[in-house]
């Protein structure tokens, strides 16, 4: 409950009674082929946190960033989403950029009950109370862009394709 107490807080950038130290592990690759993209959140999640402790930080306290770069590397995204939980002891993460590193990293924030604020729209299907998806899911953006099509366009007949999820064999399919 604490942990949501603050992430709460974070966001909302409310200042109350003291807390603990409030760390922010921030899991965005610094390196590798995801750094052009993710070192930018990075940038961004260090100038917000700086902000917010000019202005005496959240619940009294100073926010902590603990930064991690994970190197683009969708299996080590766990394992630093591991050491910012335990080793750490963060009260919140800040990250992730692809849908593959977010499903890494589900496991181990609902192992541990940590939490993840995941940053970027993403495909739905998936719900876990240790994650706030930040971003829209499909339905988010296609029924406003269907109702656009119908109600300002005048266009009565249209079609939406739907691309299949690639799903490769395992190796006991491939070897069989």
């Amino acid at each position: 409950m604490k942990r949501f107490l603050i992430a709460s807080a974070l966001v909302c950038g409310v200042a109350t009674q003291a807390v603990a130290d409030i760390k922010v592990g921030i899991l965005h690759s610094l390196s590798g082929t995801m750094a052009i993209s993710e070192t930018t959140l990075k940038d961004t999640m260090l100038m917000l946190i700086d902000q917010q402790n000019a202005k005496g930080g959240v619940l009294g306290e100073k926010i902590v960033p603990v930064v991690v770069d994970p190197a683009s590397n969708w299996p080590l995204f766990a394992e630093k989403a591991r050491e910012l939980l335990t080793v750490h002891k963060v009260d919140v993460i800040f990250g992730n950029w692809t849908s593959v590193s977010r499903k890494s990293v589900l496991p181990v924030v609902e192992e541990l009950n940590g939490l993840l604020f995941y940053p970027v729209q993403y495909e739905g299907e998936e719900s876990s109370k240790n994650v706030f998806y930040t971003g829209a899911a499909p339905n988010q953006q296609a029924i406003p862009a269907t109702d656009y099509f119908l109600e300002e366009l005048g266009v009565e007949k249209f079609a939406l394709f739907v691309r299949n999820r690639l799903r490769l064999p395992t190796d006991n399919q491939q070897n069989s």
